[in-house]
């Protein structure tokens, strides 16, 4: 499943792609056709993320899109290719210089028009987050420092602090020294406060270039030059590997339905 970085990363793009345009808007598949309908020759305003949810904003409309385990979007230039598949939103527009732009949104666990009050009720349902420079931290915090949940769970709770993931669950923890079954109570403000700075340094740095790397390059294989994917996490993925610290056995099990990985040394 996209992480936040990844869309808030859309919400740019598709800001730059479609801002202040009409779109004409269609539903091939047909599962959004009455949506696709009202949106047809409306003009983007803008657009916006809250953790994994991301939003489109057309005069009073918004367009509300939750990518799941299987969404993707997918965007060009030109001619938009002919429809296939489960394709449940198209969009084109032409700028004033008869460029063609399409964007196509495909298999998404959410797709669906929304009125502001009703972003608002959303929105209200998710907890702070790191990407966001509006969000307070504060929530965050007392809801982990009051919670007999373990951290590992915790984070992947879109109520308590939204957009993280796996990945950066597993990696932020690491990089925390903090073992992902530690309940939340037993932990300080400090290193709640910690964990929510790391984040927001390592998902702004994920928008940025478009894929989760948390290592520090004294720590990779090849110190020098761009992270190769080999070299981008300390324990997501590595179960059985060494720690690249201390050379323990990453362990890994599962945790809040996902498999969480840890270093049973340098996170006791």
């Amino acid at each position: 499943m996209p992480e936040g970085h990844t869309i808030h990363r859309l919400a740019r793009r598709h800001r730059r792609l479609l801002r202040g345009h009409r779109v004409e808007a269609s539903s091939p598949q047909g599962r959004f056709a009455e949506g696709a309908a009202l949106l047809d020759g409306a003009r983007l305003t803008t657009t916006d993320a809250w953790g994994k949810h991301l939003f489109h904003v057309y005069d009073d409309q918004w367009l509300h899109v939750h990518l799941g385990l299987f969404g993707r979007y997918r965007d060009g230039r030109g001619q938009p290719p002919t429809p296939r598949g489960a394709l449940r939103l198209r969009l084109v527009t032409r700028t004033p210089d008869s460029d063609t732009v399409w964007l196509d949104l495909r298999g998404p666990t959410a797709c669906e028009l929304l009125t502001e009050p009703e972003v608002r009720a959303r929105i209200a349902r998710l907890g702070p987050d790191p990407l966001r420079p509006d969000s307070d931290p504060d929530a965050f915090y007392d809801r982990v420092l009051r919670s007999r949940s373990p951290i590992g769970t915790l984070l992947m709770n879109q109520s308590v602090i939204a957009g993280v993931g796996n990945v950066y669950r597993s990696e932020v923890l690491y990089r925390a020294g903090l073992e992902p079954h530690r309940l939340g109570r037993e932990l300080d403000a400090t290193q709640i406060e910690g964990i929510w700075d790391d984040l927001r340094h390592l998902m702004n740095a994920g928008v940025k270039a478009g894929r989760i790397v948390t290592t520090e390059p004294v720590d990779r294989e090849r110190p020098v030059g761009r992270a190769r994917r080999v070299d981008a996490h300390y324990v997501y993925g590595r179960a059985g590997e060494p720690c690249r610290r201390c050379s323990a056995e990453v362990l890994a099990a599962d945790l809040a339905a996902r498999t969480v990985f840890w270093c049973p040394v340098c996170q006791p």
